[in-house]
């Protein structure tokens, strides 16, 4: 925790150093290698917060390894759980090859190597290929807790158990974690590969949607005939499906080498993008949050803002973000400061300003109902949801150690203790 506060403070300090860094947050040499910026600054700020994620890493497997409550088996675990575990793992085999790849260019600047000279025998790409070997795997730590909040929820409002348990876990979160180790190059496609390997990468690309695909399968099976209610949790879970939905279905022409040589440098990147992590792991976060808020403060928000709240963003998300992948397709490229180039798309840059509004305007409804919620809310009963998962056996807000007492579970027990009609 600690490292993670002094990571945030080095990469603040980017505002106040007189030579702050430069080189985005890719830091792709030999832009990085050469600069008078503060390239030292940029790989003390990615190493800090490197060995925070590690350290986390450990801790939270070791905990799910060893403190679970006892008689609760592996096979009964939270999805939540198992996709938090599956995050880590990739964590711990990925994140050093970060660490690394930062620290050579530090090295090649101020030390006078040559791993990325290619006057000496270095190689620009080697940088690129270890930034994203661990970059890409970072989309499924991000990716696999929010879809573990969703599952949650989802197995709440609908009281059904999830659809074929081991599927989601062996199929989806395993299934992720096999693969996601052999997708990177499809972020290289356009920065000299040879063919062999975008085509190679292109099938592994298109593979991992398998493993993705089964969990919203178990989404979709998990609301079959369910006894579905529409509480501000249930809207946001919803909405993150929907939004993954179409960012996943429109990253597939990404996979596609013919397709990304056309769409790589445009703003169809951007828009896929947002709606596959940023703004469906920002629906995710906000679905948690309102989920567990009787919980964590034991009072309740006001479900008529919350349910405002939600729409307002959601129709602020679509307006901004569909609009950048149409014209994006239409030619409009990305990482332009000015715009003046193409005045055919000004209306739709206006258009995404109205929508970016509306966003703003939804998420500060949200911070609002919260702020306000847990200062004078109604009192939360401790299961207002009546979910049969642990957390939900404790008293609202838990005391220190979570039970006044650790709970012990029979052989039987499951968080999804739900019968299907």
């Amino acid at each position: 925790m600690w490292l993670f506060y002094v990571g945030i403070i080095l990469a603040l300090l980017t505002f106040f150093v007189p030579d702050p860094p430069d080189v985005m947050w890719t830091g792709y040499p030999p832009y990085s290698t050469i600069t008078t910026g503060n390239t030292a600054l940029y790989t003390s700020t990615v190493l800090v917060l490197g060995f925070a994620s590690i350290i986390g890493g450990v801790n939270f497997l070791t905990t799910v390894a060893y403190m679970r409550a006892p008689g609760l088996k592996w096979g009964n675990l939270n999805i939540f759980v198992w996709c938090t575990l599956g995050a880590f793992v990739l964590q711990l085999i990925f994140v050093p090859v970060l660490g690394t790849a930062v620290t050579l260019i530090s090295f090649d600047k101020y030390l006078g190597t040559h791993f990325f000279d290619p006057a000496n025998g270095g190689d620009v790409l080697t940088y690129q290929n270890l930034f994203w070997f661990y970059s890409h795997p970072a989309v499924y730590v991000i990716f696999l807790p929010f879809i573990g909040i969703i599952y949650e929820i989802v197995t709440t409002f609908a009281k059904n158990p999830p659809f074929n348990y081991k599927m989601i876990v062996y199929g989806g979160i395993f299934g992720i974690v096999g693969l996601s180790g052999e997708v990177w190059v499809h972020h290289l496609y356009v920065s000299g590969m040879a063919d062999w390997i975008r085509i190679g990468m292109m099938i592994s690309t298109l593979a991992i949607s398998v493993p993705v695909g089964l969990l919203v399968i178990g989404l979709a099976g998990t609301l079959y005939k369910g006894s579905i209610t529409f509480e501000t949790p249930m809207l946001y879970a919803l909405g993150v499906m929907f939004l993954f939905l179409i960012g996943g279905l429109t990253g597939i022409p990404l996979a596609v080498t013919s397709l990304t040589v056309h769409l790589s440098r445009s703003y169809y990147v951007v828009g896929h993008f947002h709606y596959v992590m940023a703004v469906a792991g920002t629906f995710a976060i906000f679905a948690g949050v309102y989920y567990w808020f009787p919980k964590m403060t034991g009072r309740m928000y006001n479900e008529f803002w919350g349910k405002l709240g939600f729409w307002i963003t959601f129709a602020g998300t679509n307006i901004v973000f569909w609009t950048m992948m149409v014209i994006g397709v239409k030619g409009m490229p990305r990482r332009y400061y000015d715009y003046a180039q193409f005045p055919q798309f000004e209306s739709a840059h206006q258009f995404m300003t109205f929508g970016a509004v509306i966003l703003g305007v939804g998420f500060v409804i949200a911070l609002i109902n919260w702020i306000v919620g847990a200062i004078k809310g109604p009192k939360a009963g401790d299961n207002p949801w009546g979910s049969r998962s642990l957390e939900w056996t404790t008293v609202s807000p838990p005391p220190h150690g979570n039970w006044p007492t650790p709970p012990v579970l029979d052989e039987n027990w499951s968080p999804y203790a739900y019968r299907r009609p």
